[in-house]
């Protein structure tokens, strides 16, 4: 595997990851245990994330804390990257937030861009990226040119499950971004999707299928 790809195979996300494959998994459930994976993820993501001291004083005495000296950023691809935002907004509440619209052409299967809308000076922010699904790889590096062109550097791709396909493009096209997944599945179908993957995000996350 890529040295910039982080297989996240904590027990518990195994176990997690097993009721959002099981078709029997409603769309309540489904969506809350998305929310909790993103949140494990960030939890691991940020394991080394560089801090700095800061003076404090407790109720007892005057001591030494720490906090994180980068801003973060949180660009879901819609639609199915917004319930992952909302999973990692509940634990940085103070993140900025971006949107990229994109869906995949059903017959070529390229992506088309639809909106973007980012935040200003992503050149100093910590930045994720987050998309359940990372499949043939063509809306997730599409959505890192955006963030590029808007001056984003320190990238981050988070993912609840990806293919080979997806991870081959993006980091073809984009080396120096990390990936960030819980599972690598062997392949994709004839339609794109990932197999044995969990169906559709979107339509299993927000109920329209």
């Amino acid at each position: 595997m890529n040295k910039n790809v982080f297989l996240i195979d904590h027990p518990l996300m195994q176990h997690k990851l097993t009721f959002l494959r099981n078709k029997q998994t409603n769309t309540k459930e489904f969506r809350e245990i998305v929310k909790e994976v993103t949140t494990l993820m960030v939890y691991e993501i940020f394991r080394n994330i560089e801090l700095k001291d800061i003076d404090i004083e407790t109720p007892i005495s005057k001591t030494v804390g720490k906090i994180m000296t980068d801003e973060v950023a949180v660009i879901p691809i819609l639609r199915a990257g917004l319930v992952m935002e909302e999973g990692i907004l509940e634990l940085i509440p103070t993140a900025k937030v971006g949107h990229i619209g994109i869906y995949r052409d059903p017959e070529t299967l390229e992506p088309v861009e639809y909106y973007s809308k980012l935040p200003k000076d992503l050149h100093d922010s910590n930045i994720l990226i987050v998309d359940p699904m990372l499949a043939t790889g063509g809306s997730a590096a599409k959505a890192i040119d955006l963030v590029k062109e808007g001056g984003g550097k320190n990238i981050n791709l988070i993912c609840l499950i990806s293919a080979p396909p997806g991870i081959e493009k993006v980091v073809s096209k984009h080396p120096d971004v990390k990936i960030y997944t819980i599972s690598v599945d062997p392949e994709l179908n004839s339609h794109g999707y990932i197999v044995p993957g969990l169906g559709d995000a979107g339509d299993r996350l927000f109920g329209t299928k």
